[in-house]
């Protein structure tokens, strides 16, 4: 496919066209979701507990991720490839952009940190010099242990406003996209409108600009099932490939995700 860039997910997004993201962590997979149309795949810290484990993202290593980088760089058709910084890799100055060029020369376009306000110089940094952030809010799994469990963020009205103006903070210092995770909807919707870069949700409704699942989500093999996944497996005729098409059908559609698979 014609590769995709942050200006072809601009250009969508003005259009009022959905993108479809996944995580993926090796070629052969890589390859089967670029074929089905997907724009975006992530290799996600989320490879912690899909991959080795884990019951968080906690114990990713630079390592993990540069070496299934390096896999999935292999495999790609021209989707956009982004990245995640893991836990406390991107703690001080030096260390963010040392990581972040790390997972650029090993086959990232994007990379992704978690958090709000206080990585807005850490954005600021990166984006000035040519490498193109991804903010993570909401619930940000690599705080698990300070969010006391995995959690819907921005119920109460405060806290709602604070994701708000640390979303529009984020781009103001230079972030290329925001993914929110388990938010709801109506403040998804919000913070989708107020921003002029794409914004990707899991969790957050179907009024984001794309929407991304773990692919073990949409394979329906999780060792976990939250609410907002859908085993698209389970229906399809046509095994993985066919599940794949089915999940870009249904964002493209935006019959995924649905009213029960989102938050109020």
């Amino acid at each position: 496919m014609t590769p995709i860039t942050l200006h072809t997910l601009q250009q969508m997004k003005q259009k009022d066209e959905k993108f479809v993201c996944i995580t993926a962590y090796d070629a052969l997979f890589t390859q089967l979701f670029c074929e089905a149309g997907v724009e975006v795949i992530l290799v996600g810290d989320s490879l912690g507990m899909v991959l080795q484990g884990h019951d968080s993202t906690i114990p990713v290593t630079m390592e993990d991720i540069i070496y299934h980088m390096q896999c999935v760089k292999r495999g790609n058709q021209g989707a956009l490839l982004i990245a995640d910084l893991p836990f406390m890799s991107y703690s001080s100055e030096s260390q963010t952009l040392e990581n972040s060029a790390r997972l650029m020369r090993a086959g990232a376009h994007v990379i992704k940190l978690e958090g709000g306000a206080w990585i807005a110089e850490s954005t600021r940094l990166l984006t000035e010099r040519g490498i193109p952030v991804c903010a993570h809010m909401g619930l940000t799994p690599q705080s698990v242990n300070r969010l006391g469990g995995f959690r819907v963020q921005g119920r109460d009205p405060q806290q709602a406003n604070t994701i708000i103006q640390e979303a529009l903070m984020l781009e103001e210092y230079g972030a290329s996209m925001l993914l929110l995770e388990c938010i709801p909807a109506a403040l998804a919707l919000t913070i989708s409108e107020k921003l002029t870069i794409p914004v990707i949700g899991i969790g957050a409704g179907k009024d984001v600009d794309g929407q991304i699942m773990v692919m073990h989500d949409v394979l329906g093999i999780s060792p976990i099932t939250p609410k907002f996944v859908k085993n698209f497996l389970a229906e399809s005729k046509e095994g993985i490939p066919g599940a794949i098409k089915s999940y870009v059908a249904a964002v493209k559609d935006e019959s995924f995700p649905s009213p029960e698979q989102s938050y109020n």
